[in-house]
């Protein structure tokens, strides 16, 4: 697949960070639906003037009565990261939310399903990539106890879905996506402006793999391409090695401002997946994280450029 062009395409938590931009991309040249809760005020009037067609479904108890019947590709990046320990009703959601939808629409030629990078148990060498084989088990996160766990049970309930309904599809793993519409580099950016302290977790380097997202729409023709059954499964994160505390500290030269790093257990754990796997589907990367993070800062604070 070298275009995505002339098609009906779902796309799942469409108001959220990486679907918005992924999905109003494809909205130029494809008939793309939106699903959302849109619990937030605006949410889906942005989303329709994107051109996006949006229908407001609760994955947990979905109603699909707004929605066509069939869609040629379903990309579902939709999740739920709350705080707390609420186990039963992240599972709901980011799981069994993921078996009613492959069932619903287990026609469709491939379906994409997005998981995180944070299922892996942290290896031993922070200094290796993580590869696909590497064991699972879930990677500390302090402001979302139960998001890891719940996207373990994601990729087993999609796994059994592809193969009980022979439906084409691909898991990927997303390390640290980024761009206009936020990410963890957004986040630090924030915080650098606001002038408080960024935590990082004591112990090991915070090393990952960010993505921009033009690179994630570049991948998508790939990663639907390698759908199968039994389910294909791939990081997808960028190919560069980034230590967080020198994305912190570049970000700072771009907007001028002093960088305070603190260690803390409660920091937020870094994953650095390998990408091997993922290029032999997609190709390489297009956008260096530095050119990624400037053009990040020039979309969301044009005003603090310090040059």
């Amino acid at each position: 697949m070298n275009a995505i062009a002339g098609h009906r395409i779902l796309v799942t938590g469409v108001a959220g960070q990486i679907a918005f931009p992924l999905a109003s991309a494809l909205a130029r040249d494809n008939e793309v639906w939106g699903l959302a809760r849109f619990s937030e005020r605006g949410a889906r009037a942005r989303v329709e003037q994107a051109g996006i067609r949006a229908a407001a479904v609760d994955l947990a108890a979905p109603d699909w009565s707004e929605l066509p019947e069939h869609f040629d590709y379903v990309l579902h990046l939709a999740a739920v990261i709350p705080p707390g320990l609420d186990y039963d009703a992240t599972l709901r959601i980011n799981a069994e939310g993921t078996g009613h939808l492959m069932r619903r629409f287990r026609g469709a030629r491939a379906c994409l399903v997005m998981s995180t990078c944070g299922v892996y148990l942290p290896a031993s060498d922070p200094l290796r990539p993580i590869v696909e084989t590497d064991p699972l088990g879930g990677s500390h996160q302090p402001y979302s106890p139960t998001y890891c766990v719940s996207k373990i049970a994601q990729e087993a309930v999609a796994r059994f879905a592809a193969s009980a309904y022979k439906l084409p599809t691909t898991i990927g793993r997303m390390n640290a996506a980024y761009g206009a519409n936020g990410g963890l580099p957004a986040m630090l950016l924030d915080l650098v402006l606001a002038g408080q302290p960024i935590p990082v977790f004591a112990g090991r380097p915070p090393l990952l793999s960010p993505i921009h997202d033009d690179d994630i729409l570049a991948h998508l023709p790939g990663l639907l391409a390698a759908a199968a059954v039994p389910a294909t499964i791939t990081n997808w994160g960028g190919d560069e090695t980034v230590d967080m505390r020198d994305m912190a500290n570049y970000l700072g030269e771009l907007v001028g401002r002093e960088v305070r790093l603190l260690e803390s257990p409660d920091g937020i754990q870094q994953i650095l997946s390998d990408p091997t796997r993922r290029r032999e589907l997609t190709g390489p990367c297009r956008v260096p994280w530095r050119d990624g993070l400037r053009r990040m800062v020039q979309a969301r604070h044009p005003d603090a450029l310090a040059g």
